[in-house]
């Protein structure tokens, strides 16, 4: 099962609920939530770039008694640089020009193509056992994460609860009044582009709807710009999630489409 983050602030859960956090503070991306012992957490933060488009400007993770720090084209491990590929203790990192990808023995795959999308797959023996911005992988969608006893959370509010407390950190909670505007105007298009033959392999095994939401949301935010970012990010989340799922998109990026 696979948790992600890609794009304008878009987080799938384990549990596969799709929303959207915009925050620039540090959060619990994922981490084994046990009391005992944690065998493992992944903590991220995002800031916009010079396009001013989100992206992820480092991840920190820890891994049993391990600490990763990744930037784009960096990797340090327990304080000092290391060149990939790495190896230690259960932990291999490889990275190239456009992914870093860890994996670690204790059940849990890491891949961040070092700008605006980070994946994270964790074998079923943590159902139940993760918190964080990608929930509680209990199999059920929305309860724990957006519904907890009787209170029900928006997705901001549930963005801001997963903030890791730095006490000299400069960063802003997002207002959690703001709501989304409704971007059905876009439908048309975004089924149209998730739909395109070079996708015909990915259609039974996604939930369709769920991207199509989130591209509507993307051409809303990009109100009327037609850079790349907009329209690419959520395509290129569909087509790796529907690599990762066994199908096999076909070419979608043309001369001048992405």
């Amino acid at each position: 099962y696979v948790c992600s983050t890609w794009g304008n602030n878009h987080f799938k859960t384990f549990d596969g609920d799709i929303y959207q956090f915009p925050g620039i503070c540090e959060y619990n991306f994922v981490s084994d939530c046990r009391e005992a012992y944690k065998e493992f957490s992944v903590h991220t933060q995002r800031a916009l770039n010079s396009n001013g488009h989100p992206e992820i400007q480092y991840i920190l993770m820890k891994i049993k008694d391990i600490m990763v720090y990744l930037k784009p084209n960096l990797v340090v491990v327990d304080g000092r640089i290391v060149k990939t590929p790495y190896y230690s203790s259960g932990v291999l990192i490889e990275s190239n020009d456009i992914y870093t990808k860890i994996y670690a023995k204790l059940g849990m795959t890491l891949m961040w193509n070092q700008q605006d999308a980070l994946m994270v797959e964790l074998e079923n023996k943590f159902n139940n056992h993760t918190c964080g911005l990608c929930g509680d992988y209990n199999g059920i969608p929305i309860y724990n994460e957006f519904i907890d006893g009787d209170i029900s959370y928006n997705s901001i509010t549930y963005g801001n609860l997963q903030k890791i407390s730095k006490p000299n950190a400069k960063c802003e909670d997002p207002d959690e009044t703001q709501a989304l505007p409704s971007c059905n105007d876009h439908r048309d298009e975004c089924q149209k582009l998730l739909t395109s033959p070079a996708f015909a392999d990915c259609r039974l095994r996604l939930d369709l709807e769920m991207y199509i939401q989130a591209c509507m949301q993307d051409k809303c935010a990009c109100d009327g710009n037609e850079d790349s970012f907009c329209l690419c990010s959520t395509i290129s989340e569909y087509s790796r999630q529907c690599s990762h799922a066994g199908g096999r998109p076909g070419e979608w990026r043309t001369q001048n489409f992405c």
